[in-house]
């Protein structure tokens, strides 16, 4: 009944699944388990959607988000509290938006000046609540929320939110747990993601030394370096990684491990594997999202084009 979609690129199978997983006229799901919108993860699926050439589901998804901005310039999570990380990836897809949809620019600059708030005078950055992900994250994935602030900054010409971007790394940099594979792959990709974009290669390197470690003969790497199953997410996020890094023999190792395991629906669970801890029931829409991006990289590479 399948055969056809199996013969079906697996980066087109992995958009087929946004397509289908969208909800109309707003942003993609949290999860197969939980379907309503997700601000996050539909604001840093808008870059993934340009470079994909998917225009319309990009403007679709950034009129959404400007439509649920609060008037302090944050945005909400799924439970309605303003959180800092997810502002910052909802700032990533406006900055992929700009000059493309009415209204992004006066949305970004109220989100960055918002974010400039939660920036404490140690250099942590604050959030207004940590329920959705304190048991399983830590502050550490706030080091993602400083590219988009860069990026932003270089756009809009305003230097004070590069500096504060600048300001806010040194304090993660001094953080002992920042580079070591000792965390949930996921959480731990992002910081590794964040210091390639923020040009830390070398510290993305000692990180990516950890995990190349790790990374079995397959092509996958266990969710923590003590288990056996595996977070889609975090060996995606890897694949980009490895891809920034020059490391291809890894990447495409990783790629090739994430298209086995592909749901026939396109999507990827959020873990597989005995004892599998991270939304193994449900198919999440950010494992989508990073396979894409790795899978762009993987194509660039090899001189094709999406």
């Amino acid at each position: 009944m399948f055969d056809w979609l199996k013969k079906k690129p697996s980066h087109e199978r992995a958009i087929d699944w946004f397509k289908q997983h969208m909800v109309p006229g707003q942003g993609i799901i949290v999860h197969t388990k939980q379907p309503v919108p997700y601000p996050e993860v539909t604001g840093y699926f808008i870059p993934t959607l340009y470079n994909w050439d998917e225009k319309e589901l990009a403007r679709t998804c950034t009129k959404w988000l400007l439509s649920i901005q609060f008037p302090d310039g944050a945005f909400p999570a799924p439970d309605g509290v303003p959180y800092t990380f997810d502002t910052a990836q909802i700032m990533r897809g406006l900055c992929a938006a700009l000059g493309d949809v009415e209204g992004v620019e006066t949305a970004l600059r109220n989100a960055c000046d918002w974010t400039l708030t939660q920036v404490d005078p140690s250099g942590r950055l604050k959030t207004p609540s940590t329920e959705l992900w304190t048991d399983i994250a830590s502050d550490l994935i706030h080091t993602y929320a400083l590219p988009p602030l860069v990026q932003a900054g270089k756009l809009l010409g305003v230097k004070e939110y590069e500096e504060a971007a600048h300001f806010v790394l040194d304090y993660y940099k001094k953080q002992e747990g920042l580079v070591p594979f000792n965390r949930l792959s996921h959480f731990h990709a992002y910081a590794m993601e964040a210091l390639c974009e923020m040009g830390e290669l070398d510290l993305a390197a000692r990180g990516m030394a950890d995990v190349e470690k790790c990374q079995r003969k397959d092509g996958s790497i266990p969710a923590y370096p003590d288990v056996d199953w595996i977070c889609s997410t975090g060996i995606a996020q890897y694949a980009i990684v490895w891809y920034t890094l020059g490391k291809k023999q890894q990447a495409d190792l990783a790629m090739h491990y994430l298209e086995k395991i592909q749901n026939k629906s396109g999507g990827f669970n959020g873990s597989y594997g005995k004892g599998a801890k991270y939304i193994a029931g449900a198919e999440i829409s950010w494992a989508v999202k990073y396979f894409l991006d790795a899978h762009l990289l993987k194509m660039r590479g090899e001189g094709k084009h999406a």
